[in-house]
C-alpha cells in the first residue's frame, strides 16, 4: 500500500455566491413598504497552509476533488445570507503549486504559509442595496458569481539541510540510522528505500535536519530507477553527501566511478552545481573496504573534496562527519539574506484606466473583455426585462456603448461579452431599451406611487356624490 506520495493533481473548487433576493416589505396598513432583499452570502475559498504536522500529500491522492461551502442567497426583510465556510487543506513544508503547463504558482515554506488556490465569489446584491433615488423599487435581483475552479499540481520537495545521495545499497539508510533518531528500512538488497527518510542531527549548538534520498542509478535524471521520482527532494539541501561504496560486490564499479555517475545525473538534473559537497567512504570497517578507502582519497582530495572514512555499523568517524556538516549548514545559513516581512504592495489604477477592452474579430464579432462587464454580465438575471436594462444602464455608464461605436459597430452588429467558451452574444442596438422600460423609467415601481386603499375609497365615494349630484341639478325641471 502506498504510503508516501509527492506529487498529486489536485481539483479544487471554491464556493459559489448566494443569489441577492428580490423582496418588498409587506405588512398591515404597509403593502407596499418598500425593498427589502437582503444580499447572497460569500462563496467560501480553498486555502492550501503549511503544517509541519503533515509529511506527505497521500490524502489527496486518494481524494483529489475538493470544493468549499456556497454562500446561502439572501431573503426577505433585509436577511443578508450567509457566507460559505473555507476549505483550509494543510500540506506539508516545501509543497510547491503548479498549473497544468508547469509554472509555479506559489512556493510554500515555513509553519502556516498560506495560498488561495481558488478564490469563492460574490454574492448577489439584494434589491434593497440596488435601489436608488431613481429606482425606488427594484423589481430583480443580482445574482451570485459562481467560485473559481483550478487544476493544480502539488509537488514536494524535502526542506532538509544535508541530503545524502549514492548508488542503492551504498550505506545511506544506515549512515542516517545512527547519526539520527531516524529509523529507515535497513536491508542488504538495492532499492530497500523507497520514500525519503528525514533525521534531526544535534552537533554542538547546531542542529540541523538531514535526508536519505533514494538510490540513484545511470539515467536516473530520465526516468531510471527512482532517481526522477525524488531527485526534487535535494533542491533544497544546504550541503550534498556523496556516500560511497567501498565494499561493493560488483567487480565494474568503484568509488571514483560511482561518484562521476552520481554528478553526472546531478549535472544533467540542473541547479545543483552550488551547493558545496562532501564525500564520505563508507564501511570501511571491512578489510578490502579501508584498503580501497586509502587508495582513492588522494584521488578525490586532489579534486577539492572533503573526505571522511566512516563506518556505520561500527559507530567509526561518525562524530567528525557530523560536525564538519554542522560547520557547512551553520555558514549556508550565515550567508542567507534574512528573511523581511511580507510587504503589500498597493498599484492603484490609473484615472483613465476604463477596465475594458473592444476588438473587433475576424468574422465581424465584436468582443468585450474585461472584469467589470464580464462579472456584471454573470450577474445577471437575462429572464427579468428589468435586470438586463439595469446591466445595459452599467455597460453605458462605464462606456462600452461609446467603444463600440469608435470601433465602428453598427446596429445589428454581433457584440459577444467575455472568453469565447464563457460569453454572452448578442445583437447591439444603440440605447438599448428592455421590456421594463415600456411601463415607465427603467427600474422604477409605479406600485409605490400608488395612494393608500383608504385614502382611494374617500376619492371614490366623493366621485359617486359628485356624480350624483351633477345628474341631480341636469334632472331639476326648475
Amino acid at each position: 500500500m502506498t504510503t508516501f506520495v509527492d506529487r498529486v493533481e489536485l481539483h479544487v473548487a471554491a464556493g459559489n455566491g448566494g443569489h441577492g433576493c428580490a423582496s418588498v416589505h409587506r405588512e398591515k396598513f404597509k403593502p407596499l413598504g418598500g425593498p427589502d432583499g437582503g444580499n447572497g452570502g460569500r462563496g467560501g475559498d480553498v486555502i492550501l497552509v503549511v503544517d509541519q504536522s503533515v509529511t506527505t500529500l497521500l490524502d489527496y491522492h486518494h481524494s483529489p476533488h475538493r470544493k468549499a461551502t456556497n454562500g446561502k442567497p439572501g431573503e426577505g426583510g433585509n436577511r443578508s445570507g450567509k457566507d460559505g465556510q473555507d476549505l483550509v487543506l494543510p500540506v506539508p513544508d516545501g509543497t510547491v503549486v503548479l498549473d497544468r503547463k508547469g509554472e509555479v504558482l506559489a512556493d510554500l515554506v515555513g509553519h502556516g504559509t498560506r495560498y488561495v488556490a481558488a478564490q469563492g465569489g460574490r454574492g448577489g446584491l439584494g434589491n434593497a442595496a440596488l435601489a436608488s433615488a431613481r429606482r425606488k423599487a427594484p423589481g430583480f435581483a443580482l445574482l451570485g458569481e459562481p467560485g473559481d475552479l483550478q487544476d493544480i499540481v502539488l509537488e514536494l520537495k524535502t526542506v532538509a539541510d544535508v541530503a545524502l545521495v549514492g548508488y542503492p545499497s551504498a550505506g545511506k539508510s544506515s549512515l542516517i540510522s545512527v547519526l539520527s533518531a531516524a529509523k529507515p528500512k535497513i536491508a542488504d538488497y538495492p532499492f530497500t528505500t523507497l520514500v525519503p527518510n528525514l533525521g534531526v542531527v544535534t552537533a554542538g549548538s547546531t542542529v540541523y535536519t538531514i535526508a536519505d534520498v533514494p538510490g540513484l542509478i545511470p539515467g536516473a535524471s530520465q526516468g531510471r530507477g527512482l532517481g526522477l521520482e525524488f531527485l526534487r527532494h535535494v533542491e533544497r539541501c544546504s550541503v550534498l553527501v556523496h556516500v560511497l561504496d567501498t565494499a561493493t560486490l560488483e567487480s565494474e564499479r568503484d568509488p571514483l566511478s560511482d561518484l562521476d555517475v552520481i554528478e553526472e545525473e546531478l549535472r544533467q538534473y540542473g541547479g545543483l552545481d552550488d551547493r558545496p559537497r562532501v564525500v564520505v567512504l563508507n564501511k570501511t570497517d571491512i578489510p578490502d573496504g579501508k584498503d580501497l578507502a586509502d587508495m582513492v582519497r588522494p584521488d578525490l582530495e586532489a579534486r577539492g573534496y572533503r573526505v571522511f572514512e566512516v563506518s556505520a555499523v561500527a559507530h567509526q568517524g561518525l562524530k567528525e562527519l557530523s560536525y564538519a556538516l554542522a560547520e557547512i549548514v551553520a555558514q549556508a545559513r550565515a550567508a542567507k539574506p534574512k528573511e523581511e516581512a511580507t510587504r503589500i504592495v498597493i498599484r492603484p489604477k490609473a484615472v483613465d484606466d476604463s477596465g475594458f477592452t473592444v476588438t473587433r474579430e475576424e468574422d465581424g464579432l465584436y468582443r468585450v473583455r474585461g472584469e467589470k462587464p464580464e462579472r456584471w454580465v454573470r450577474q445577471t438575471d437575462f429572464n427579468n426585462d428589468e435586470a438586463v436594462g439595469y446591466l445595459a444602464d452599467r455597460l453605458n455608464r462605464l462606456g462600452v456603448e461609446e467603444e463600440l461605436m469608435k470601433a465602428g459597430a453598427r446596429a445589428g452588429d454581433g457584440v459577444a461579452i467575455g472568453s469565447e467558451d464563457n460569453a454572452v452574444v448578442f445583437d447591439w442596438e444603440p440605447t438599448m431599451m428592455a421590456g421594463a422600460e415600456m411601463l415607465g423609467r427603467r427600474g422604477e415601481d409605479h406600485r409605490m406611487e400608488a395612494p393608500r386603499p383608504a385614502a382611494q375609497r374617500r376619492k371614490d365615494r366623493q366621485a359617486e356624490r359628485d356624480e350624483a349630484e351633477r345628474e341631480y341639478d341636469e334632472f331639476d325641471p326648475f
